[in-house]
């Protein structure tokens, strides 16, 4: 290993770990219970599956990324087909990006309209957030993973309020197993699955890992903090409300908030969503630093303006006059593509096998 190659590697243990957990953790966990309400009352167990899915999804991808130590996923596919063919690929890649980065900014922002900023524009909400976000990728993926850190011993006290919803719950609703078919089973996956988008990001930040030998250990780590974190908070959501109110309450988890009782502070569910932002931005920088490496892969450029590029086209997409309708659909329809990229690199691992050798990474 070089000096320019050691001079790469940044991460260590613990920015690997908590970029896994904390960039996972997004506003689809708020929202959770209610995607999953088609299996009743059994869909407390769920984030388990899911922490088993991810984890075995895991597997191809660190196989892939050891076999190219220097490389991001970007120059993985420029090696494996070809300088413009794989440049067709990562556009691609960089306007589903951009496009999830839009979905997210789009239900944090319209959820703090909903609770706290009622029939105000959220313009300038908007701005300062993907200001924010932008200052944290800007001094790239190392400090994006010290956000990291600071936003989970920032926001890990919230399960603290949990205890109201223990309390309050009834412990039956856990019972009996298994009382779904097989369709809701289907229809609860399909749209609880997009709770564990964001660990297939080590496919980009592979290459600035210091200890990359142990990198399926700290993933797999942080990979289960994070179920963890999602399994307290359904398990509480499915003691506490009726099978009625997880499939009519769009947000349960802040529902749950509304339960906290304190002498010193009157709604906790506004407290929640303010502390609940340390969380979006840690997703939004993490997927903001990933667009601007697409950006230097299709334009053959590193340049940080990348990254205004990024928050410009995001901007336009939450913002732009047009059909809500559209928009609404671009972005459901976008997790659909999370599906097939986390099955994207097992078909990469196949070709790779069935390259020569002279077109592996230096190692």
């Amino acid at each position: 290993m070089n000096l320019v190659d050691n001079k790469l590697k940044v991460l260590n243990h613990y920015h690997v770990v908590f970029l896994i957990q904390n960039v996972i953790i997004g506003t689809s966990l708020l929202s959770l219970p209610n995607r999953l309400s088609s299996m009743g009352y059994s869909l407390w167990w769920m984030p388990l599956l899911f922490g088993v899915v991810a984890n075995l999804l895991l597997i191809p991808m660190i196989w892939l990324v050891r076999k190219y130590p220097n490389d991001t996923l970007f120059v993985i596919h420029e090696k494996l087909f070809g300088k413009w063919a794989g440049k067709t690929i990562n556009a691609i890649l960089l306007v589903y990006f951009i496009i999830v980065i839009a979905a997210v900014c789009s239900s944090y922002i319209r959820l703090i309209q909903i609770v706290a900023l009622v029939d105000q524009k959220i313009t300038a909400p908007l701005i300062i957030f993907l200001i924010i976000a932008i200052y944290i990728a800007h001094g790239g993926i190392k400090s994006v993973a010290r956000f990291c850190i600071i936003s989970f011993f920032l926001t890990f006290g919230l399960l603290y309020f949990l205890k109201w919803g223990v309390a309050d719950g009834d412990i039956r609703h856990i019972m009996p197993f298994f009382n779904f078919t097989p369709q809701e089973l289907f229809t609860a996956s399909k749209k609880g699955l997009m709770t564990i988008g964001g660990f297939e990001l080590i496919l980009f930040y592979f290459p600035y890992i210091i200890y990359q030998k142990k990198a399926f250990k700290h993933a797999s780590l942080g990979l289960w903090m994070s179920m963890v974190f999602t399994f307290a908070f359904t398990f509480v959501s499915v003691m506490f409300f009726s099978e009625w109110q997880l499939e009519n309450l769009l947000y349960p988890v802040l529902n749950l908030f509304q339960e906290v009782q304190l002498s010193y502070l009157e709604r906790l569910d506004v407290l929640g969503i303010t502390m609940w932002v340390y969380l979006i931005l840690s997703t939004t920088a993490a997927y903001i630093w990933v667009a601007k490496k697409g950006f230097d892969s299709v334009l053959s450029s590193t340049k940080k303006s990348h990254l205004y590029f990024v928050a410009a086209i995001v901007f336009i997409l939450v913002r732009a006059p047009y059909m809500e309708a559209f928009q609404k659909l671009l972005f459901e329809r976008v997790f659909y593509v999370m599906y097939a990229f986390f099955l994207w690199p097992i078909l990469l691992c196949l070709i790779h096998m069935m390259k020569p050798k002279k077109n592996e990474g230096s190692k």
